[in-house]
């Protein structure tokens, strides 16, 4: 079993699904057990992984391989790194969640309803653990169908308008993001004779800038869509909106987690030229913090308790992908630190809207006033979950908006302060809900008869309510997790930034334990690569190898990083010197020695 164990994982909800056919749709309470049981079972089974996964291994755990379609040279292959154990505890956690948290509120076609959340369950654990890419789609637009349904038919009155639009954006996407895939499957077969969607191998390809950037442009609107990313966000609040409870908690916690998943898989490695390029990186940090702004002032504008959530999850979101695309190891470790704490805040927030509108059928907020009066517990945990989201210390948000913003500060400064004006927006927006709802006297009659929480609900909110104190009070675990995939994605796109989560300086050497000659010889190999093609404004590689010298070494460091300087010094000059303008070219020793010293002065500031 141990060597399937993600198989076992992964199709452990739609084996149950298919059993839960079988059952007659007249006895629901059998199917509503039998259904629970398969997503507890399959959380019980995932919590495997925790024990077995190693945190030294550099690469995939778990592989399983298998031919599927050789003629095309697509696999069975699924494989799990820190990011997907992450996701896929994530997943079974919020799926158990989301189909106990309906025992009550779904009366008609309960079968299909409970076979729904099982097959989403199964594409969403798909899309966490595929490493074939033609599996990765396969599972992708798996996901689709059963959300649709649960839109369209256990929603509210205009249900069938937010999941056709559900439908048709992240359809869209999609292809466009089956074209990023074809390209790149095609160009390893012009560079290597062979086709294969293995995700690996296709790391292997070395393309074009232009090329690059093409496809991740194809990807960038499958993956946005999901995000959502502004402005592709549109259909997201009409389908929260509508969606029944069940069905909101999976989109907000899970779904929305295979874009942002998308960009640090597939794009970040697989195309680290486009990735990188400075115009890129500033449009994708432009529309991260737009996002941020536009949905904390659009919150502030509802009147919808179920709407304001929605557009909430613009806002955090953007912060993920904020993270992303600051390029630095306390960026990424943030965004997917800050991705599981939407999905455990955002989730835990859309269940407690999903309770009082059982009891009240109405998701407006002055409909409300007083509830903590008749409801302490609902509003104790409605208070706790308020705060978690607005990243307040102790609580699990703030630990990944504060990585996220520090990672964000190594870059821009203003990056930082646009975020931060972010947070006191989502905190204004958060606290007026909270305010409006629980706080004041009791204005309605009708809210003086509601029930606090039933034993049910109860035991539905407090693992979340655990997990939100667990990680804001020790993090450390879940940064351990990912030292080793975010050193692996920076090694892709940023060479010279791959040091570690607890130091992310660029300047940190590859590798610790090399020796004094090695690099000095690295750091004139690195010479020969400078690009001085704007040489006045170059920090060379060279550098951050001799800086790295200098802080490895420590007291022997000045025997050290001197003659690696010295070592590169000569090619830089020369190559300099041949890429100035006329009449420059003696200023090329200046010049070097102004821009390395320089850099060793500013990465010893930072």
């Amino acid at each position: 079993m141990t060597s399937h164990l993600l198989s076992f994982v992964l199709f452990l909800p739609l084996a149950g699904m298919l059993a839960l056919l079988a059952i007659p749709a007249e006895n629901r309470r059998l199917i509503r057990i039998w259904a629970n049981a398969v997503s507890i079972a399959t959380f019980l089974l995932s919590l495997c992984f925790i024990a077995r996964f190693d945190l030294n291994a550099g690469g995939y755990q778990f592989v399983e391989r298998a031919q599927w379609i050789p003629s095309i040279g697509a696999q069975y292959l699924l494989g799990m790194d820190g990011i997907s154990l992450l996701m896929v505890l994530l997943t079974t956690l919020i799926s158990a969640i989301a189909a106990l948290s309906s025992w009550r509120s779904i009366t008609e076609r309960t079968k299909m309803f409970y076979s729904m959340i099982l097959l989403l369950e199964t594409g969403v654990l798909g899309v966490f653990l595929s490493l074939d890419l033609f599996l990765f789609y396969l599972f992708w637009d798996v996901v689709l169908i059963p959300m649709y349904f649960l839109i369209g038919i256990y929603g509210s009155e205009r249900r069938g308008y937010a999941a056709i639009k559900f439908f048709l954006y992240t359809l869209l996407g999609s292809l466009f993001m089956l074209l990023g895939f074809l390209a790149l499957y095609f160009e390893y077969a012009a560079q290597y004779g062979v086709y294969t969607f293995d995700l690996q191998k296709l790391m292997s390809l070395n393309l074009p800038l232009r090329t690059e950037e093409w496809i991740f442009f194809a990807l960038f609107f499958g993956f946005a869509v999901k995000v959502p990313m502004f402005p592709l966000h549109t259909w997201l609040p009409d389908a929260h909106t509508e969606a029944p409870t069940a069905g909101s908690v999976l989109l907000a916690s899970l779904l929305l987690k295979m874009g942002t998943y998308g960009f640090l898989r597939f794009s970040l490695p697989l195309l680290p030229k486009a990735s990188t390029q400075t115009w890129i990186v500033h449009l994708m940090v432009a529309l991260s913090l737009i996002a941020i702004i536009y949905g904390a002032l659009v919150c502030l504008t509802q009147r919808d308790w179920k709407r304001l959530v929605a557009y909430s999850s613009v806002s955090h979101m953007g912060f993920c992908t904020l993270g992303i695309f600051v390029l630095n190891a306390k960026g990424l470790a943030g965004s997917v630190i800050q991705q599981v704490n939407h999905g455990i805040t955002t989730g835990l927030l859309f269940l407690l809207v999903g309770f009082i509108y059982e009891r009240r059928h109405t998701r407006e907020i002055s409909e409300f006033g007083g509830v903590a009066q008749v409801m302490p517990f609902y509003a104790t945990v409605f208070a706790i979950t308020v705060f978690a989201s607005a990243g307040l210390p102790l609580l699990n948000g703030f630990i990944g908006e504060f990585t996220i913003l520090s990672g964000a500060f190594q870059v821009n400064l203003w990056w930082a302060v646009v975020g931060v004006i972010g947070m006191i927006l989502s905190a204004a927006y958060l606290l007026w809900l909270f305010q409006r709802t629980m706080l004041g006297p009791l204005k309605l009659d009708e809210n003086r008869s509601l029930h606090d929480l039933f034993p049910r609900e109860r035991l539905l909110v407090l693992p979340l309510v655990f997990l939100a104190f667990a990680i804001g009070i020790y993090p450390r675990p879940l940064f351990a997790v990912l030292e080793k995939p975010v050193q692996n994605i920076l090694m892709r796109v940023a060479p010279g930034r791959h040091s570690g989560i607890a130091d992310s300086s660029p300047a940190a050497p590859p590798d610790r334990n090399v020796s004094a000659q090695e690099t000095v010889a690295r750091a004139s190999e690195a010479a020969e690569r400078v690009d001085f093609s704007n040489f006045a404004h170059t920090e060379s590689t060279a550098c951050e190898y001799v800086l790295g010298a200098k802080r490895t070494f420590s007291a022997a460091c000045s025997a050290y990083w001197r003659p690696a300087l010295a070592a590169a010094t000569p090619v830089l000059t020369q190559r300099a010197g041949s890429k100035l303008p006329a009449g420059t070219m003696n200023r090329a020793p200046r010049l070097l020695y102004r821009s390395t010293f320089s850099s060793l002065i500013q990465g010893e500031a930072r």
